[in-house]
């Protein structure tokens, strides 16, 4: 039987830091570094951050992280691939991930798709997330994005990875 491997979108499909980094500098004319991100939450490193998240189209229109497809595609044949993500919180993201999820990764169907509130009831053999929060009540196999807010965890219970080509190297 094949293991069930959860996958996080934003910041580990979708470059969620490129997006934000791009909007506030169109909003604000802020030119943030990613040094000056460093150990900061999102919500607390982008002062629009509420604005943007809340504005139509911002889940639609993020990049994808670099090497997903490949990857995402590569796991989908190993694992059975579930998405999962908070989408609830957000009033416009729930139609906007299916959307982006289904224009950047046509592979993945409906099914494979699990929006939520709260990932700790979610269960699995492996996950990937960039959110020590979401990790943290995980209790298979904890792979953690790397990311300009979670640089500074340290966690043994957690292994890090920085691409998906290392992804695809440990799974």
């Amino acid at each position: 039987m094949q293991k069930q491997l959860l996958v996080d979108m934003d910041g580990v499909l979708a470059d969620v830091y490129s997006h934000l980094i791009n909007l506030e500098f169109k909003e604000t004319g802020l030119k943030m570094t990613h040094q000056s991100l460093e150990g900061k939450l999102e919500e607390e490193a982008f002062p629009s951050f509420n604005k943007l998240v809340r504005s139509k189209g911002f889940f639609r229109t993020p990049p994808v992280m670099k090497d997903s497809v490949e990857g995402l595609n590569y796991l989908n044949n190993k694992y059975k691939v579930l998405i999962v993500s908070s989408a609830t919180e957000f009033p416009n993201s729930l139609n906007e991930k299916q959307a982006w999820l289904n224009e950047h990764f046509p592979f993945i169907t409906w099914k494979q798709m699990i929006f939520c509130g709260s990932k700790d009831s979610i269960s699995g053999d492996i996950m990937i997330d960039d959110h020590p929060k979401n990790l943290s009540t995980f209790n298979g196999k904890r792979i953690i994005f790397s990311q300009l807010h979670n640089v500074h965890v340290a966690d043994s219970s957690y292994e890090r990875v920085s691409d998906w080509k290392r992804i695809m190297e440990i799974l």
